[in-house]
């Protein structure tokens, strides 16, 4: 890009670029995935699979293709050496779009237009995560252009379920475990160059999950007679079960900084105001009652980073408007911190929602490991590449809180990271798996650069 060119030439022209022209032709296969795999539409998933062929034709000529059950796809770049490679992951999948949802442009039809943080693509799945999909795959196309060659293997690993946690990422790990392949390490979708993110934080911080969250779900279940509506009893099924509900969003878990959030805080500490910036700076593995009152009046992602969070996220009862449920239920989704445990929490919950009141591990999903982040090279090489394509950017590592499929990974790598190389917006944040999810033409443009700088500083 030149500096010279008029500011609206400059967006027409970063509008019309291959890689926009990409994303957008893969953000309207509407590859939508469903725990009932009958209700996937697989020829969307074709489309997808067609798109990337016809733009990105030097990946599909050079790289080997492993197709994973049941629509994932494995690529391999073989490399110059037989260091231990490196493995890039995204997902081809994205969440539904519910009827309800207001969309400023339909959520299909990857419109190009203004947004409040500039020119944009709208649409599912621009940032979650086709947005890395294309990114990845634009950098490896450029690279090849230019006749390049990795220093090492590196392998790509697009999944194809990864909203409904299904199996596809964990057949892409057999097959590298069964080829003998133990990754340096491995990046997958995750923190992102967030702005807004920290209270009193002007600066966009490049966080880098090096964990993340265990998530399970539980049961509260309650049982009873049942019976006609017109002569209900006292405290049935329903009554105790929201009644259970109502003492679980009272009775939060307790707060704790895990070691990466500790050194997330300190790196924020410079940063920010004096008084919150003694406070980071003095943090250790406890949080003082301020600090914990400035983490949860900063939202709900910050907030998040202090504790296991509990969320009631389905209700069930009779099924009929005069019928006394027999049976009531409520689903809690956890999302476990580290330090935690599926059975730390199924104890907590016990113990809150009290007698008549089941509670049953439905999925059960541990914590991962802490990847390494203090004096390591693969994560050296993650913070000099955030700091070479976004100067302004402070790189942190974190608690990721939500799950990806990189999880699997940790079986077969000690080094597993998450981070989507994309300026993101608090409003962009909560607009993913919501309503008018979108990326910046810019910001998306310095994400393909972020890879292609990743990819040739690899070293040997």
């Amino acid at each position: 890009m030149t500096t010279t060119t008029p500011a609206g030439e400059q967006h027409e022209t970063d509008a019309q670029h291959p890689a926009v022209t990409a994303l957008r032709a893969a953000v309207q296969a509407a590859t939508v995935s469903h725990r009932d795999l009958d209700r996937v539409d697989t020829e969307a998933f074709d489309r997808l699979h067609a798109v990337l062929a016809e733009h990105f034709p030097l990946l599909h000529e050079h790289l080997e293709l492993v197709r994973v059950p049941r629509q994932a796809l494995l690529f391999r770049w073989r490399g110059r050496t037989d260091a231990d490679p490196v493995v890039l992951m995204a997902h081809l999948d994205v969440v539904p779009v519910e009827p309800a949802d207001t969309w400023t442009h339909p959520a299909f039809d990857a419109v190009v237009a203004d947004a409040p943080e500039g020119l944009a693509v709208w649409g599912r799945g621009t940032l979650d995560d086709k947005g890395c999909v294309v990114a990845i795959c634009a950098a490896v196309e450029r690279l090849l252009a230019s006749g390049a060659t990795p220093e090492r293997d590196v392998w790509l690993s697009f999944g194809c379920d990864e909203e409904v946690s299904g199996t596809s990422a964990e057949a892409a790990v057999a097959h590298l475990r069964d080829a003998g392949v133990t990754p340096w390490f491995v990046l997958d979708e995750g923190g992102a160059v967030a702005s807004g993110a920290f209270p009193g934080v002007r600066r966009a911080v490049g966080v880098v999950g090096v964990t993340e969250k265990g998530t399970s779900l539980f049961e509260l279940r309650a049982t009873g007679r049942g019976g006609h509506s017109s002569t209900p009893a006292r405290n049935g099924p329903t009554v105790r079960v929201a009644r259970a509900v109502t003492r679980v969003d009272a009775a939060p878990m307790a707060t704790r900084l895990p070691a990466p959030t500790v050194a997330l805080l300190h790196r924020m500490a410079p940063l920010t105001p004096l008084p919150l910036r003694l406070a980071l700076g003095a943090v250790g593995g406890r949080l003082t009652p301020a600090l914990t009152r400035a983490l949860q009046a900063a939202g709900p992602e910050a907030a998040a980073m202090t504790r296991t969070t509990l969320a009631t996220t389905m209700l069930s009862g009779s099924p009929a408007a005069n019928v006394i449920a027999s049976t009531a239920t409520a689903t809690v989704n956890a999302r476990i911190l580290v330090g935690d445990t599926v059975a730390s929490v199924a104890e907590h919950l016990r113990r809150v929602v009290g007698a008549g009141v089941e509670v049953a591990v439905v999925e059960a999903g541990e914590p991962s490991p802490v990847s390494p982040y203090e004096d390591d090279p693969a994560f050296a090489l993650l913070e000099r590449t955030i700091t070479a394509v976004f100067p302004d950017a402070v790189p942190a590592p974190y608690v990721m809180m939500a799950a990806t499929d990189s999880r699997f990974f940790t079986a077969i790598c000690e080094r597993v990271y998450r981070f989507a190389p994309f300026p993101m917006s608090k409003a962009q944040r909560e607009s993913i798996h919501s309503y008018d999810e979108r990326i910046t033409v810019d910001g998306f443009l310095a994400g393909v650069d972020w890879y292609a700088a990743l990819l040739t500083g690899l070293p040997a």
